[in-house]
Parts: C-alpha cells; structure tokens; sequence
C-alpha cells in the first residue's frame, strides 16, 4: 500500500533536552520517537485521508495474551469490536515475519478483520477471511 501522509500542524516541544509531541487522540505529550513519528502520521492519514472516526481509535493499550502483558500500537473499532489492528515499525525496521507474527498474536485476543503493519515507508495489509489472509491494495472503507 501506498500512503501519503497529510500535512498536520504537529505540536512540538523540548522538554529536558528531549523532543516531545502532542498526541491528540491520548491527549498527551510523549517523546517524539521514529516509531511514533510513524504511528502519529498513520493516525493523521485515517483521520483526514480515510475519514475513520478519530472516536473509533485507541492508541497503545494494553492487552493480555496469555500471562503476557503487550500494547498494541493502534487498534480501530467499529460496531464496537475491533476491527483493524495497526503495528507501527520506526522507518529503518522491515516489516517482516516477525512483525506479521506479532500481529497475529493481537489478532488471536482482538480477532479484528484487518490487520495492517507499517514502518512509514513500506505498508502492508491484509483480511481475514475464512482463517485465511487476503492481501490489501488499499486501506478499507469505513463506512
């Protein structure tokens, strides 16, 4: 998949010589690091590109698989279930099968119909359908 992130008027500050940013959707500051540089373009391009409900978006919340403790990076409801599951990479790490393996771990407590990885540059994603992946071009419609 192709993504072209929105312009977004980020809040930035420095904060003990460390950059920060202003998450809305968590309504906090956080350090501005490459993986959530990934993560707030990502929020951005389904808020404004692909009109999902900014409501309908949890950011970094934690789950249980098993006796483990994980955060999922972003997870978009509808119909109030999990829909799509987004694992975020920062740019210089592949998505690879260990990134596909760490999403099917969130699938098997969320069962989402989508699950999407990205590392910002290179954006891959998939249904499930029938206990199989099916390879998505684009992002789903919301609707």
């Amino acid at each position: 998949m192709e993504l072209n992130y929105p312009k977004y008027p980020f809040k930035l500050q420095k904060k003990q010589g460390k950059d920060q940013l202003f998450d809305p959707f968590r309504k906090i500051w956080i350090l501005l690091t490459p993986e959530e540089w990934v993560r707030q373009n990502i929020l951005q391009y389904l808020v404004q590109v692909e009109n999902y409900p900014a409501s309908m978006i949890a950011v970094e919340k934690t789950i249980q698989l098993g006796s483990l403790s994980k955060r999922f990076d972003i997870l978009v409801y509808k119909n109030e279930k999990p829909w799509m599951i987004i694992e975020c990479k920062e740019a210089n790490v592949n998505i690879d099968d260990k990134t596909i393996s760490q999403l099917l771990q969130y699938q098997q407590v969320l069962e989402a119909t989508y699950l999407i990885a990205s590392n910002g540059h290179h954006t891959v994603g998939a249904k499930i359908e029938t206990g199989k992946l099916q390879a998505l071009q684009n992002f789903p419609a919301y609707i």
